[in-house]
């Protein structure tokens, strides 16, 4: 994974995979991954030892390594690898280092497609300025083959068009959450038709993991760390589908938090 060294505070890196044969796998999205959360850290803190309140020089990097598998370079043909990006808090990595890590846990060179969901954004407003850098990275990394095809979750119609004309690469679809949205906005599904973006349904919950309870879990996880000092930054999410049956060979989580040292 990257270190990354240009973060001017401390960040954290979590890692687990391979959530099938599990009872994880019967959770709501928002219980699976706090399990993934608690499960990694507390197993990484077991087996080193280290102790988040003190100083740290390099990027800790949590992971269950017996979980991770990485592809065989032969069956990649016949394997599609999404992810999906849940922007949580102000973002200081960029989106390429996120799709670097999940292409280096995996052991391929590139994500087939990549799903990207912003924090919460009310109603009406404009395009956010962090969404527009976010989706020029993610058309630098198709330009450059290290993505297939980008897409959209829980984009409203005028946030959607906005970035649909505002895009060099359009994206392929926009995912609608099944809880908000029981049937598809007229005036989304009007625009949809007219551009030609699919309008996929999804149950994941427009805000993931907020920060309080990403506290709460680490809290849980680790004696006496000072939880309220850490932020989580993004999670992505990962599946591995075998094209000719479309079924999921395995799925994982990657996630990167930071401390505020004030």
């Amino acid at each position: 994974m990257s270190n990354l060294s240009c973060l001017p505070l401390v960040t954290l890196n979590l890692q687990t995979g391979n959530l099938l044969n599990c009872k994880k796998c019967l959770a709501t999205p928002s219980k699976e991954v706090q399990d993934f959360i608690q499960k990694t850290l507390t197993e990484w803190s077991s087996k080193t030892g280290q102790d988040l309140n003190q100083e740290i020089v390099e990027v800790p990097e949590c992971t269950v390594a017996q979980a991770v598998e990485k592809m065989n370079p032969e069956e990649r043909d016949e394997l599609k690898v999404s992810a999906k990006l849940f922007i949580i808090g102000s973002n200081s990595s960029s989106v390429r280092d996120e799709v670097d890590m999940a292409c280096s846990a995996l052991g391929i060179a590139q994500l087939d497609s990549v799903i990207i969901a912003p924090p919460p954004i009310e109603d009406g407003t404009s395009l956010s300025v962090y969404l527009q850098h976010s989706w020029q990275e993610l058309e630098s990394l198709v330009q450059n083959k290290k993505i297939t095809t980008i897409s959209t979750s829980d984009l409203d119609k005028m946030l959607l068009e906005q970035l649909y004309v505002w895009a060099q690469v359009k994206p392929s679809s926009n995912h609608v959450n099944q809880a908000s949205c029981c049937v598809m906005p007229p005036d989304l599904t009007g625009l949809a038709k007219q551009v030609d973006i699919r309008l996929l349904s999804n149950k994941d919950p427009k805000e993931l993991l907020c920060e309080a309870r990403f506290q709460e879990v680490l809290w849980e996880s680790i004696q006496n760390v000072k939880a309220h000092k850490w932020i989580p930054l993004w999670i992505l999410r990962y599946s591995v589908i075998v094209k000719s049956r479309g079924i999921i060979k395995s799925k994982g989580y990657i996630m990167q938090a930071k401390i505020n040292a004030s």
